[in-house]
C-alpha cells in the first residue's frame, strides 16, 4: 500500500497491510476470503504492462467500517464519467427525487378571439429531459405545450416564439472541454433551454437514379437543424463505393448543416450533429409543434409589452425520473445541466462558479477532505477534474446512509443488465450484482459503485486509472475482475461465512 494511510484512518475504516503475491489466470469460480483478494489486486495492479499506470483503488465495508483494500486512495486522479457520481448525488441531495423542472410558457400581449397579440415566450431553467432518452420522442412534450397553447384559446400568435430570461449565464459548454469534443454527440453545447441533449440525427436515403440528390430529413424535430444537400446518389460498387460516404459540416455564416459526399443506389445512412445554438433548436421545435397542432405564428416583431402572463407551466419527469437516463448511459449534456440547475434553484443562477461552490460545500459536508476533489464540471468530460478514491467512496457512503439511496442506487448502471456495464461481468456472480459507474477518457478508466458480497454484505468500491498504455480492455478487465472476486467473497474478517 502506498500513500494517504493516516488520511485513511481519518474515515474509521481499519486499513490492513497488503503483501505482494503474484498471481496468474483467470479468478477461481470458488468463494473467495480477504487474504487472496488482496494478493489478487496486488498482483493485477503491478504488472509489468501497467507500470507506468497510476491507479487509486479503495475498497470498504461502510457497515463495519472496514477498509478491505486501499492503494494510493488519497490520490487525486482524472474521474472521467466517474463525476457524475458526485452530479448526481448533489443534485438528489439538493432537490430531492420529487423536484420537477418547470419551464413557464408567458404570454407578451392579450388573447383576443383566439389571436395573441404578442410574443410566446420560454422561460428555461434547465430541464433535461426533452430527449428522445427520456420522452421517447423528444417532440412529445413539446406537443403537450401546444396543445396546452390550443387549450387556452390560442389558434394564432401575432409575435414571435422567442427565449426568455438568461438563467445559465455563462458557457454554454463544460470547462476545459478539448475542441476535438465539441463536434462530437458527447461535446454538444447545452443552455437553460436544451432539446434532445443538443443533438439531432440526419436521416439520408438514396435518390431513385443515380446522379439525383438523396432523401434527407432531420429528427427528432423536422424543421432544425436547416440543411443544404450536396450529396449525390452513386451507382453501387464494390469495397469502399459499397456504402454510403457522407459528411456533415455546419456552415455558421448561413445557419445550415452542409450534406455532402454519395450515397449508393439502395443505401441509407444516419449522421448525428450537434446543435450550434441550443436555445435557438428548442425555439424551434417549439414552433413546429404549435404548427402540427394548427396554431399559426404571424412573426411580427412587436414593441416589448408592459406586462407578461403567464400561461402555463411545463413540468418535467420527477428527478427520479431522469437520473437513469443521465446514469446508466453516462449522458453528459444532462450533467451539465444538472450541475448548472443546482446552482440555480439554490441561488437563482446557474452559473458554474456556484455550482462549483455549492459542490464544494457539499463534499466537504460529506466529509471529503479539501485537497481531496477539484470540480470543473458535471458530466468530468474535462480533463480539469480531479478526485481521489477516497472522495468518491465518500459520496457513495453517504448517499448510502441517506434517504434518497434506492432512487440513487437504481440509477446506476447494472453489470450485465442495462447501461454502459450491460455488456461486463456477464455469466459471473456480479451479474445483476454490481451497480457501478462507468468512466473513459483517452488513457483514463474508471469503475466506482456498490457490490453485495456472497456474505450479503454491501461493499462500497472505487477503482480508477489514469495514464496507462495498454489498450482500455486491459484495464477494463482488471476493474471488472476485482468487482467479481469482491461478489465471491465470504470472508470471517467480515463476520460472515466459515
Amino acid at each position: 500500500m502506498q500513500g494517504g494511510r493516516a488520511r485513511l484512518l481519518l474515515l474509521g475504516f481499519t486499513v490492513f497491510g497488503i503483501g505482494c503475491v503474484p498471481i496468474t489466470g483467470a479468478p477461481s469460480p470458488a468463494l473467495e476470503d480477504r487474504e487472496s483478494l488482496r494478493r489478487a489486486i496486488d498482483s493485477m495492479l503491478a504488472a509489468p504492462e501497467v507500470r507506468h499506470a497510476r491507479w487509486g483503488v479503495l475498497i470498504v465495508d461502510p457497515e463495519r467500517g472496514d477498509t478491505l483494500y486501499a492503494r494510493d486512495a488519497g490520490k487525486l486522479l482524472v474521474p472521467a464519467s466517474n463525476q457524475k457520481i458526485v452530479t448526481s448525488a448533489v443534485a438528489l441531495d439538493a432537490l430531492g427525487p420529487d423536484f420537477r423542472f418547470r419551464t413557464p410558457v408567458l404570454a407578451s400581449g392579450e388573447l383576443r378571439d383566439g389571436s395573441l397579440l404578442g410574443d410566446v415566450l420560454l422561460v428555461g431553467r434547465g430541464d433535461p429531459s426533452v430527449s428522445d432518452r427520456v420522452s421517447g420522442d423528444a417532440m412529445l412534450p413539446l406537443l403537450a405545450l401546444a396543445d396546452s397553447l390550443r387549450a387556452r384559446g390560442i389558434r394564432h400568435v401575432r409575435g414571435r416564439v422567442l427565449p426568455h430570461g438568461n438563467a445559465f449565464p455563462d458557457a454554454n459548454v463544460g470547462y476545459a472541454w478539448e475542441y476535438d469534443d465539441l463536434s462530437t454527440s458527447s461535446g454538444a453545447a447545452i443552455d437553460e433551454l436544451l432539446f434532445n441533449d443538443g443533438i439531432a440525427t440526419i436521416q439520408v436515403r438514396a435518390g431513385e437514379r443515380v446522379g439525383e440528390a438523396p432523401l434527407v430529413r432531420t429528427a427528432p424535430a423536422r424543421t432544425v437543424p436547416r440543411l443544404r444537400i450536396e450529396a449525390l446518389t452513386v451507382a453501387r460498387g464494390v469495397g469502399r463505393d459499397s456504402v454510403a460516404q457522407l459528411s456533415a459540416a455546419k456552415d455558421t455564416v448561413r445557419g445550415e448543416v452542409v450534406v455532402s459526399g454519395t450515397i449508393p443506389s439502395g443505401d441509407s445512412a444516419t449522421i448525428t450533429v450537434t446543435y450550434r445554438d441550443p436555445s435557438e433548436a428548442f425555439v424551434a421545435a417549439v414552433r413546429e409543434a404549435m404548427q402540427a397542432r394548427g396554431i399559426t405564428i404571424g412573426d411580427s416583431a412587436l414593441p416589448p409589452a408592459s406586462r407578461l402572463d403567464t400561461l402555463f407551466v411545463m413540468q418535467s419527469p420527477t428527478l427520479a425520473q431522469i437520473l437513469p437516463a443521465f446514469m446508466k448511459p453516462s449522458q453528459n449534456q444532462m450533467g451539465e445541466m444538472l450541475f448548472k440547475a443546482v446552482a440555480l434553484q439554490r441561488t437563482d443562477t446557474g452559473a458554474g462558479r456556484v455550482s462549483r461552490r455549492l459542490i464544494a460545500d457539499r463534499l466537504r459536508g460529506w466529509g471529503a477532505a479539501p485537497d481531496g476533489f477539484l470540480v470543473w464540471d458535471g458530466s468530468g468530460l474535462s480533463r480539469q477534474d480531479l478526485i481521489s478514491p477516497e472522495t468518491l467512496v465518500r459520496v457513495l457512503d453517504a448517499m448510502r446512509r441517506g434517504p434518497h439511496f434506492l432512487t440513487y442506487y437504481d440509477a446506476f448502471p447494472v453489470a450485465g443488465v442495462d447501461g454502459t456495464l450491460r455488456a461486463r461481468m456477464r455469466s459471473t456472480t456480479a451479474e445483476a450484482n454490481v451497480r457501478g459507474k462507468t468512466g473513459t477518457l483517452s488513457n483514463v478508466r474508471s469503475l466506482s459503485g456498490y457490490v453485495t458480497t456472497a456474505d450479503g454484505r454491501q461493499l462500497v468500491f472505487s477503482i480508477l486509472c489514469n495514464n496507462y498504455l495498454v489498450p482500455t480492455d486491459y484495464i477494463t478487465r482488471v476493474q471488472d475482475t476485482i468487482a467479481v472476486r469482491l461478489s465471491r467473497l465470504r470472508d470471517r474478517g467480515m463476520g460472515g461465512g466459515h
